[in-house]
């Protein structure tokens, strides 16, 4: 059985390469969102193994939608995606209960490790 996932960016061709290194994985894109608040609503109708989720993104940030994940359900996996010279949000979002970050443009490598880790090697 795979992992199911929910991929929030606003950019189309950013959730295009990471639903290819999931798919790579045989784990299942069960929604993918451009905004914080469509991310936020998505998980709680698909509640996903895993949210990959862009700090910058329109309508409702990524930290300010990482936050009302975790106060939904604590037990969320949220991965946060980040572009380089952001470590003060990426801080705050780990504070805050992000379980990782990656950073953008995506080094498969790094995206794989990051995610077999959370998912204990299922995804494989």
């Amino acid at each position: 059985m795979s992992n199911t996932v929910l991929i929030a960016d606003d950019a189309e061709f950013m959730r295009m390469m990471l639903r290819d290194i999931l798919e790579d994985m045989d784990c299942e894109v069960v929604s993918e969102a451009g905004t914080g608040q469509d991310a936020f609503e998505n998980y709680k109708e698909k509640k996903p193994d895993l949210v990959l989720l862009d700090i910058s993104m329109p309508v409702m940030d990524g930290l300010e939608a990482l936050e009302r994940i975790i106060a939904f359900d604590p037990s969320a996996r949220v991965v946060m995606i980040t572009a380089l010279g952001q470590k003060e949000q990426v801080l705050s979002c780990i504070k805050a209960g992000a379980r990782d970050f990656i950073i953008k443009p995506f080094d498969q490598e790094r995206v794989t490790d990051s995610l077999e880790h959370l998912m204990s090697a299922v995804c494989t």
